[in-house]
């Protein structure tokens, strides 16, 4: 009986080291496409925050001139990102192409996710999981968008008007401006995830909507946080950031009650027929 246990649990890993290989290839392998474009994601992507024909800007300057007749978003014609490494441009076409190929693939990463678990699922409970598993990278996309269309602009936007002296020439390092747009991306990425987190610990009876309810000030406080570690120091971006954090906890708490019932009234039907 031991033996046909450890062969079943050797079984798994080998399944797990299977689906993870797969995901791994699938970054690889969208990373090297990425990587032979690299030029193009650059030049259109990577720096298109930095421009005035950016998709948040031409939207909030159309507003701006519909209201007050002038432009709120002006981005210099020109910007200047200097290298300070002789490998800085490579070692930044690796991360880029790293990161593109992890937010590309997610999608297959989690379904990669879901066959691994899905045989040990009853058929009730794959039916249903399919909605939450297409939910994490759903959610994931979202944060990425949402911090590369609404907080990145604002940063850099904000860096670029904010001046202590004219006197200070304004010249960005290459990994500077790196690590802000894969720090507030990947960032809003993952925190973007909080729902599934509630979801999961309040199916397992953990966490309860009276638990977050009762903390939300504490909540807000800690969002704070977050939102400040991920954006940089400037108030507009960290705000652009907290909102939407703000938001998905309110819909958290909504989720929350709704499994924390059902688990209710599942728990009381089984007291019922029990003799």
């Amino acid at each position: 009986m031991s033996e046909e246990k450890e062969m079943s649990f050797l079984g798994h890993i080998g399944e797990l080291r299977s689906h993870l290989v797969r995901s791994i290839l699938a970054i690889i392998v969208l990373a090297i496409v990425v990587g032979f474009n690299i030029n193009w994601v650059m030049d259109h992507i990577f720096f298109g925050p930095t421009r005035s024909d950016f998709f948040t800007f031409k939207v909030v300057n159309h507003f701006s001139r519909e209201l007050t007749g002038v432009d709120s978003f002006i981005m210099p014609a020109k910007f200047s990102v200097q290298q300070k490494q002789l490998f800085q441009q490579f070692n930044v076409m690796m991360a880029v192409s790293i990161f593109s190929g992890v937010v590309l693939a997610f999608p297959y990463i989690v379904w990669e996710i879901w066959r691994f678990i899905s045989p040990a699922l009853m058929p009730a409970e794959k039916k249903n999981s399919i909605f939450y598993i297409n939910s994490v990278w759903i959610l994931f996309m979202l944060g990425v968008l949402t911090g590369y269309f609404l907080i990145l602009p604002f940063a850099i936007n904000f860096g670029l008007l904010f001046k202590v002296s004219d006197n200070i020439v304004q010249l960005f390092d290459l990994s500077d401006y790196t690590t802000l747009f894969l720090q507030v991306t990947m960032g809003m990425g993952v925190v973007f995830l909080f729902p599934i987190a509630v979801y999961i610990l309040t199916s397992i009876g953990i966490l309860t909507p009276k638990f977050l309810r009762t903390y939300r000030r504490h909540a807000i406080v800690l969002i704070m946080v977050v939102a400040a570690i991920i954006t940089p120091a400037d108030v507009l971006s960290m705000m652009a950031a907290a909102l939407p954090l703000v938001l998905l906890y309110e819909i958290s708490v909504i989720m929350s009650n709704v499994i924390y019932k059902k688990m209710q009234r599942k728990l009381a039907s089984n007291d019922l027929t029990k003799p």
